[in-house]
């Protein structure tokens, strides 16, 4: 329960964070962004003849990039390829394996450890060899800060390895607390009046704890973290010696060891908040590590430098941002947060799922407070960039788009409200005071969040922005690209609520209707070509003379293998809860 709620408020202050940042950062190509008159006097003492990723106008004299500095580049590539293979296809892993508390997550964190050791190691000699061509960059200080935050985790989880996480069921089974769970696709009312329920430890999820491993609960949600509980798994069965635990790092000299010496190191208070700092990091360390990437490929090319800076940061956070929400549209189609009814499941009530996240908000009606968010942060900073200066038709263009999402915003969040429809429900007809006929009870569609006003603003910002004035046509046709996309994601959510109203859910589990897999494709290769467009990036492009269509086939096909990645690495999390399931005992009483 702390998980989650510490996960939505760390969300939602992250979300406020960027779109904060990003409105100092406007979007565009206006005249006030021009880097023709920039002063480079601090790179002077690296200009070369070489060309540089930076733009064809400063290639003959413009600072050195490393894309464009040969010697040493053997080390470069090495770098660059181990810091993909770890943070981008073995961290996701070693995250949904440590959400899951499978015993298997420190084994790969160990191999996180290992490729990002090997790839800093590489960096550093590189480092040594070569002059340092984009001084005080941020790449640098992310990744060391990232490469800290991530071997603390693994120093986390080794620690609750063996002390567990503060938790009284940590202590022993004897104390171990049971209650009543529900176990059929009845009410949990219905269950208790018949006195058939079975009893549970209250570490348990309540999920999988049939003798065959079956699922009986009426909903099974695929990306929330299991209930939990002391170590990386529950005994097969109950321990002679409660406080001895099992799994494979034990049986080493070291696990020995650490069991003998771990245990009652540190009070169960400060175990519970280091256990919430460690749900904390590995909500956010994929994030953090996109970061990272990122401006590591704005290092290589040398690209953001000086005022260029603004354009840059306003394609790269708002891209990204739209990205993640792709990320996340895609697990919600898969069944991520079904317990909250964001699954486009019927949500389950506070007898299923407990009363905090009966009463979380609709997906929906988050989605309309970060947009509204945005816009009420973004009217008041749009002309932070020309302070004090004259305001352009640039800046009323982007305090309008602003507005448009504080008003849509606040309209999809209005729409939203239980209270509001119940409210005119009541005042447009008069009901009877006893009435059982059909025709008097609320229709099933309005117990579904049917509200396109999130989809709209998208669509209308991808409208305006994919025909927003450029200086080249390159750039015109990049930003008409996620432009499109946008509009794309707008179109299948809109036909997702036609499919929704036509057939309101009536399951705990999700629907998955297929047009969430099209809007999530859109939503993360438009945010991938929106990252694309910044004008440094249009400018190599149109000095090393690559068309239009490069950066539309490479965010394609980045898109769809991103898609497969993270259903894969979704389904590597569900089937370690399976397995942790069924290595569970099972205590239940009839």
């Amino acid at each position: 329960m702390h998980s989650m709620a510490t996960r939505l408020a760390l969300t939602a202050t992250f979300t406020l964070a960027l779109a904060s940042l990003a409105t100092a950062l406007p979007h565009g190509d206006d005249d006030s962004m021009d880097m023709g008159h920039m002063d480079m006097d601090m790179n002077a003492g690296h200009n070369a003849s070489q060309p540089t990723a930076t733009a064809g106008s400063v290639a003959a004299d413009g600072p050195m990039s490393y894309f464009a500095y040969s010697k040493h580049s053997s080390a470069l590539i090495a770098h660059v390829a181990l810091m993909v293979l770890g943070w981008c296809f073995v961290l996701p892993v070693a995250v949904m394996l440590s959400i899951a508390r499978s015993w298997l997550a420190i084994p790969s964190q160990f191999a996180f450890l290992a490729f990002n050791a090997f790839g800093v190691l590489l960096g550093v000699v590189y480092n040594s060899q070569t002059p340092d061509l984009y001084p005080n960059n941020a790449h640098h200080k992310i990744g060391w800060i990232a490469t800290c935050v991530v071997g603390a985790q693994v120093v986390l989880s080794l620690l609750f390895a063996f002390a567990g996480r503060g938790k009284s069921t940590a202590l022993s089974y004897d104390h171990a607390k049971f209650f009543p769970v529900a176990t059929d696709d009845h009410d949990n009312e219905h269950t208790y009046l018949n006195g058939s329920h079975e009893r549970r430890w209250s570490g348990d999820s309540g999920q999988g704890t049939e003798s065959n491993g079956s699922v009986r609960g009426p909903y099974s949600p695929s990306c929330e973290s299991p209930a939990e509980y002391d170590g990386f798994e529950k005994p097969e069965e109950v321990p002679t010696h409660a406080s001895a635990p099992r799994g494979w790092i034990h049986n080493t000299g070291v696990g020995r060891f650490l069991s003998k010496r771990v245990p009652g190191l540190m009070p169960s208070r400060v175990l519970r908040i280091l256990n919430v700092v460690y749900n904390i990091v590995d909500r956010i360390i994929l994030p953090f590590g996109f970061v990272a990437i990122a401006t590591g490929a704005v290092t290589y090319g040398g690209i953001m430098r000086g005022r260029e800076i603004f354009n840059g940061l306003a394609h790269f956070i708002k891209g990204g941002i739209f990205f993640w929400y792709g990320v996340l549209t895609l697990g919600r189609y898969v069944g991520c947060w079904a317990d909250l009814g964001w699954a486009w499941n019927k949500k389950p009530p506070a007898s299923v799922v407990g009363g905090w996240k009966s009463k979380v908000p609709s997906g929906e009606a988050t989605e309309s407070f970060v947009i509204f968010l945005y816009g009420a942060s973004n009217v008041f900073l749009e002309h932070l960039a020309s302070a004090g200066g004259a305001w352009s038709a640039t800046d009323l263009e982007h305090v309008s788009i602003t507005i448009l999402f504080f008003g849509g915003g606040m309209a999809g969040m209005l729409f939203e409200s239980t209270r509001i429809r119940d409210w005119l429900n009541s005042t447009i007809l008069q009901s009877p005071a006893h009435h059982s006929d059909e025709v008097w009870q609320r229709p099933e569609t309005q117990d579904v969040s049917l509200n396109p006003m999130p989809a709209l603003v998208i669509m209308l910002l991808g409208m305006m922005m994919g025909s927003h004035h450029q200086t080249s046509m390159t750039s015109t046709m990049v930003h008409k690209q996620w432009g499109n996309m946008l509009v794309g994601f707008a179109l299948a959510r809109g036909l997702t609520y036609v499919l929704l109203f036509l057939r309101p859910p009536t399951s705990y589990l999700p629907a998955r209707p297929p047009t969430e897999i099209v809007a999530a494709f859109c939503l993360i290769s438009g945010g991938l070509i929106f990252m694309l467009s910044t004008r440094n990036v249009i400018e190599a492009m149109e000095y090393y003379e690559v068309d239009a269509m490069f950066t539309f086939t490479v965010g394609l096909g980045l898109s769809a293998f991103i898609m497969a990645y993270e259903i894969l690495t979704i389904a590597i999390k569900a089937w370690a809860v399976k397995r942790a399931q069924r290595a569970r005992p099972n205590l239940r009483f009839e």
